[in-house]
């Protein structure tokens, strides 16, 4: 007889890791399934419908989070001795809500703050932003949990939702995409500022990534595609910031990188000096030696 229930009680184990391990393993075909069928939907059909891909991204990334919770249920439902000790669980709520509110604030907190991230799109994928530090990168992907962003060393940063979101964020692609790139140069006080703003105007104009965002108004004015102002007259150089527009952040780093080296052979060429801080170092001795011979 207890040979018998020890057989039954076997038979009854056996079926129930076979129900878990089925379970799981088709709770993760879907997901699989239904990321990939998502993933092609955002690449191909989110631009002709003009969506924005952040959003289906979020519920991309939110399907295995549901199938998964939707899996462990049925098995706590499936199985007696689960069952049971998940009505031992609900009958001790008050303790164990408040251990899992402490466990899992962070969590829901960056879920809460990814959702608000969905609703108020601070930024969105694809867009190019800068946070603390000088971080700066483009965004990848936006799940429950995190933000991702490549770097422009193409580095991954991972940043929790419920920290990006209280950041300061600078997002270069919002409403407007154009970028006013600030170019300064310095010249010496004996070099020409005429000639100068000439060459680095000449430069500037004659570069390929270079818009003009001018208005009829401006041009009707004679306002320059390229305007350059004496900003500062400091120690030991005269200071010129030229302000170029492009169509996004990654043409504005071209363009000045560009500048600065087609400026500086033109500043060479054609006798514009762009000084240095000497630094005249006295040793003691030497003034010693003076001290005595003037004796």
């Amino acid at each position: 007889m207890k040979s018998i229930e020890k057989l039954a009680l076997n038979n009854d184990t056996v079926s129930y890791i076979l129900l878990i391990v089925i379970t799981l393993v088709i709770a993760t075909i879907l997901v699989l399934i239904l990321r990939k069928l998502l993933s092609i939907f955002i690449t191909k059909y989110a631009k002709k419908l003009k969506t924005d891909p952040t959003n289906f991204s979020f519920i991309k990334n939110s399907v295995g989070f549901v199938i998964y919770t939707s899996a462990i249920i049925f098995i706590f439902f499936k199985i007696p001795y689960l069952k049971s000790l998940g009505t031992a669980l609900f009958a001790g709520a008050g303790i164990l809500a408040v251990i899992v509110g402490f466990a899992s604030q962070k969590a829901f907190s960056n879920i809460i703050s990814g959702i608000f991230i969905l609703i108020f799109k601070p930024f969105k994928i694809s867009d190019i932003i800068e946070i603390k530090d000088g971080q700066m990168g483009v965004v990848e992907e936006i799940t429950l949990r995190h933000t991702l962003i490549r770097d422009y060393e193409n580095r991954r940063i991972v940043i929790p939702n419920s920290v990006i979101s209280e950041e300061t964020i600078i997002n270069s692609n919002i409403q407007d995409e154009k970028i006013r790139k600030h170019i300064e140069f310095g010249i010496s006080y004996d070099s020409n500022i005429d000639k100068a703003i000439h060459i680095i105007r000449d430069e500037a104009e004659k570069h390929p990534l270079l818009i003009d965002n001018r208005t009829t108004e401006n041009i009707a004015n004679n306002v320059p595609l390229v305007i350059i102002r004496v900003i500062a007259l400091s120690d030991f150089s005269v200071n010129l910031k030229a302000y170029v527009w492009t169509k996004g952040n990654d043409d504005a780093f071209v363009v000045k990188c560009d500048l600065l080296k087609s400026v500086k052979q033109r500043f060479d060429n054609e006798g514009i000096e762009i000084p240095f801080p000497y630094r005249t170092i006295v040793y003691k001795k030497d003034l010693k030696d003076e001290e005595e011979n003037s004796k």
